[in-house]
């Protein structure tokens, strides 16, 4: 069978374009990490790929808030290419400041253009720790029928979900939306208290998927525990909920289409 092929957009300031490539690889797909300028000059064929990862990083430094200027991009530059490449049904992933960029590009969640946002951590500072989520959506194809809890660090200062008013949080429980939550390492729910809720978020939102549930935002980072020596303990002995499953979810869905 082949394999599928994953665009990973690289602007400026990104730094994890690398780490998820090699997580794609692992999962059993080909990668591609193609700069903003090369797609900006039409160099690539976007119906060349099946998947779509944005990583994390700073993205233009993060001027005017994280993600910003990045979805100003995607916007200005690719929105028809994205908004087709969604249609289609093909799977797309952002972490981190990829989260912060589908969803200040209005493409996460999907139906609320501008009644969404990742802002500062209610603790006022950058959070990097290690964290726990668990995947709780059946909508989402990149943690659907996934069992395991996710073990991986975060690395941000803006990673806060919130949303304008509660209609939309009912909505989004409604339709199988919240891909993932915080959690602490039997599962229970972090329910808001830190540091199991690292940054605030609404109901513990650690990523979000849209309508369709192909497109998945997140702010921890999987790609960063795909191998068991990645693990802060694996020199006790201790390896455990890596966050390889997502990704070959997320291959397994698309080489089944």
């Amino acid at each position: 069978m082949k394999k599928p092929k994953v665009l990973i957009l690289l602007a400026t300031g990104t730094n994890r374009d690398a780490d998820l490539a090699a997580a794609f690889q692992l999962a059993g797909a080909e990668t591609e990490i193609v700069p903003l300028n090369i797609l900006k000059n039409g160099q690539i064929n976007w119906n060349d790929y099946q998947m779509l990862g944005l990583p994390g990083g700073f993205s233009y430094a993060d001027a005017l808030g994280a993600g910003k200027l990045l979805a100003v991009d995607i916007k200005s530059y690719f929105d028809d290419q994205i908004q087709a490449f969604i249609a289609s049904g093909k799977a797309v992933i952002g972490i981190c400041n990829g989260f912060q960029t589908l969803v200040k590009s209005g493409i996460l969640p999907g139906q609320f253009l501008n009644q969404s946002t990742l802002t500062f951590n209610q603790g006022g500072h950058f959070e990097c720790r290690w964290t726990v989520m668990k995947p709780v959506s059946s909508t989402c194809v990149w943690t659907r029928g996934l069992e395991s809890l996710i073990e991986c660090p975060i690395a941000h200062g803006e990673g806060n979900f919130q949303v304008t008013d509660s209609a939309i949080l009912d909505e989004l429980i409604q339709k199988d939306q919240i891909a993932l939550t915080y959690s602490d390492l039997s599962g229970n729910p972090a329910n808001g208290a830190y540091p199991t809720n690292p940054n605030g978020s609404l109901v513990d939102i650690a990523g979000i998927c849209n309508p369709q549930g192909n497109v998945l935002g997140l702010m921890p980072h999987p790609e960063n525990h795909i191998g068991p020596y990645q693990h802060p303990q694996w020199t006790r002995g201790i390896s455990r909920f890596s966050g390889l499953p997502l990704f070959q979810n997320g291959v397994k869905y698309t080489s089944s289409r």
